[in-house]
């Protein structure tokens, strides 16, 4: 949702605007004295701009920009603060400070005066210095301020999109975690460049990719990602975007997923809406978020193909085997899965997959194959995991005796008296099994 300008924002006067900046800011709490940083340092990028709009971390991640060698100053300050200088970018001379929990990096200025750096930058509400000197005023060379008050995100200029073209969704990203607007310039050079994304390191686009589904407004985010094919080269499904439309807080609060559920499993449900497991695989993925969307993906196209056309119905429309199955594969990730599906239904789901020992939506063998081993004299071998297979199935739809029914994990009496019928059960089917076996072997020398 968009919001008007607010008249107690420090925004509202600019003069005032470097005093407030600083006190919000702490300077004082930081991890080293600005008295240790050369006169001309400046601090600028996300911490001016999160403290401009209030919205800052407890410890915000510090930019600063100075006249001089960066990297040499940040290996003095490691030496002299005990923390750790790991340099960035040896040719443009930007090193990152390590210290006491903060992260602070140092880059020498481009450009004759830090005016001209500022003019270099991607957007102009990232194009605003608070200089340490005591006293200075902000510097505003691109009418960063302005656009602040508006809520609007503007591209200090086409051309500087296009140093670095991963700024292209990195504008769309800054826009849903902020809820700010495009520009209709800025949106314009968007759409126009679109094609250079691809030229990006994956693992880069990944990265911006991730934010942007993790951001508040990720799911329009996306969207406008969509709108602008910036997504082009990896987008899997151009029906993504219905199913985004829903992915929002308020729907994932409706189907009962707690604050830290819906940390992850909104952006995971938003990546997995455009992103089949072979896109997360070219963009460098990780192998678990490769399965993760790979398997969402496939249980989405399950359950929507039992509804007829008429999107994800109720877990309850698959057979017992595969019901099984989706709860093995997303066991941790199923409220993922359930955002896409209604409500009541999603809720009613949530409900049993809060309690551990739900046996249908936490599917385990009553008892351990290295029991069943010990237990029934058997070897370890393919049988025993179709077994195990057998009494997961049987627990999980509660077939087994009510005292039986929750997973034993050791021999003591209490737990052997309770695993009795089990193996009982297990023993029964072994037997089956190898009469099953002996017939067919039987039945082959006959044929010979």
């Amino acid at each position: 949702m968009l919001h008007g300008p607010d008249p107690t924002d420090i925004l509202a006067e600019e003069a005032e605007a470097a005093a407030q900046l600083r006190q919000r800011l702490a300077v004082d709490q930081w991890p080293l004295s600005i008295d240790h940083l050369p006169a001309d340092a400046a601090l600028v990028g996300g911490a001016v701009r999160d403290g401009l709009l209030d919205r800052l971390a407890d410890r915000p991640d510090l930019d600063l920009v100075v006249a001089e060698d960066a990297i040499e100053l940040c290996r003095r300050l490691a030496r002299r603060h005990g923390g750790s200088c790991v340099v960035l970018d040896e040719q443009r001379s930007i090193a990152r400070l390590v210290l006491r929990g903060w992260t602070v990096d140092l880059a020498r200025r481009c450009g004759t005066d830090l005016a001209s750096d500022l003019r270099r930058r991607d957007y102009t509400i990232n194009a605003i210095a608070l200089p340490l000197e005591a006293g200075a005023s902000l510097l505003d060379p691109t009418g960063g301020l302005a656009d602040l008050r508006q809520r609007q995100l503007v591209a200090v200029s086409e051309a500087n999109l296009l140093d670095d073209p991963l700024r292209l969704l990195r504008g769309v990203r800054l826009a849903a975690e902020l809820e700010f607007r495009l520009s209709a310039t800025t949106r314009r050079w968007l759409a126009a460049h679109h094609h250079r994304l691809a030229s990006v390191a994956c693992e880069r686009v990944l990265t911006e990719l991730e934010k942007l589904a993790a951001a508040p407004a990720g799911h329009r985010g996306l969207i406008t990602a969509m709108e602008l094919q910036l997504l082009q080269p990896w987008q899997a499904d151009a029906a993504g975007a219905a199913r985004l439309t829903g992915l929002d807080e308020e729907g994932a609060v409706a189907r009962g997923l707690n604050r830290e559920e819906r940390g992850w499993a909104l952006p995971l449900a938003r990546l997995a809406a455009l992103l089949d497991g072979g896109a997360v695989a070219r963009l460098h993925g990780s192998r678990r978020l490769q399965q993760r969307c790979e398997r969402l993906n496939r249980w989405r196209v399950a359950l929507e193909a039992r509804s007829a056309g008429k999107g994800c119905g109720s877990l309850k429309t698959l057979q017992e085997p595969e019901r099984l199955r989706l709860h093995q594969e997303l066991e941790e990730a199923l409220p993922a899965l359930l955002l896409l599906l209604p409500e009541a239904t999603a809720r009613q789901a949530m409900e049993r997959w809060h309690d551990p020992h739900d046996p249908l939506f936490h599917p385990r063998p009553p008892i351990d194959g290295r029991q069943l081993q010990e237990l029934l004299a058997i070897p370890a071998g393919p049988r025993l995991g179709e077994l195990l297979a057998f009494l997961t199935r049987e627990r999980a739809y509660q077939r087994l005796p009510e005292a039986s029914q929750q997973s034993t994990s050791g021999l003591d009496p209490q737990s052997a008296a309770a695993a009795e019928p089990i193996v009982q059960l297990a023993r029964k089917w072994w037997q089956q099994a190898e009469a099953g076996e002996e017939g067919r072997r039987a039945a082959d020398r006959r044929h010979d």
